[in-house]
């Protein structure tokens, strides 16, 4: 059973301040919790699951020895985020690298220009784990990486992709990339663009690219749309797959 102070210290992760303090996030439910436990089992603190998680998945948490709590339903609801949660909720510290080894030469990546909304933001990252991108970059101001929902939007994906937060400026001026890609509604269409390695950036849902980072793009592409449609734009993850399966078409199958 669970204290009322063992539940508001579990809340107060669905918090970014208190994340950052304790260097702890949350992942939920049965497939980003084996996810979790397959791949990075060390960084596992603590697993509070249901007695019908830990009737099919007790023996393998025991043998590697991490810290198990069996709890309600209930109580599952009292921490989770989510409207139905499923089944298992665990405490994770944080693993993410500050830095990166990606050669934009040899390979394409996105950099999101303040993407705030987590759902976009962990589906992109999905995305960049179904087409083998390991790293992507994001402005700092962009959605925190370890927000519940961005990590149970990757659908287990957070495990694989290594997201670096930096100013686009500075990684430019880092790296030296030649081909900087803009997704902008006015630009070349991306289907008779010959598409080469570099960096797409992807701008904000509700406002695009930044205005000093439009400056910095020399090769902006579009997605074409049906003439006369009543859609102004698409959101940013729609946008980031359609523009991902080209270069991919492009770049890794032609």
């Amino acid at each position: 059973m669970l204290s009322k102070n063992q539940i508001k210290e579990i809340q107060s992760l669905h918090l970014k301040k208190q994340r950052d303090n304790q260097k702890l996030f949350i992942v939920e439910g049965v497939k980003s919790v084996l996810e979790v436990l397959l791949q990075k089992a060390g960084v596992i603190s603590v697993v509070y699951a249901t007695k019908e998680f830990l009737l099919n998945y007790s023996n393998d948490l025991q043998r590697l020895k991490i810290e198990l709590l069996e709890i309600t339903d209930e109580e599952l609801q009292k921490i989770s985020l989510q409207s139905n949660p499923n089944q298992v909720l665990a405490l994770c510290s944080y693993f993410q690298e500050a830095k990166h080894a990606f050669d934009f030469k040899k390979d394409f990546t996105f950099y999101l220009d303040d993407i705030r909304d987590p759902g976009n933001f962990g589906t992109i990252i999905r995305l960049a784990d179904w087409y083998g991108i390991k790293n992507i970059f994001c402005s700092p101001a962009s959605c925190d990486f370890y927000n519940p929902k961005v990590i149970q939007a990757t659908m287990g994906a957070f495990m694989r992709v290594n997201v670096v937060y930096c100013e686009l400026d500075e990684l430019l001026k880092t790296e030296g990339i030649e081909n900087i890609y803009g997704a902008v509604l006015n630009g070349e269409t991306v289907y008779k663009n010959k598409l080469d390695n570099g960096l797409i950036i992807i701008g904000n849902e509700a406002n695009g690219i930044s205005e000093n980072n439009l400056k910095l793009i020399n090769k902006p592409i579009t997605i074409p749309s049906h003439q006369n449609n009543g859609t102004e734009s698409l959101n940013a993850a729609m946008a980031t797959a359609i523009i991902a399966s080209e270069f991919y078409r492009q770049l890794k199958i032609s």
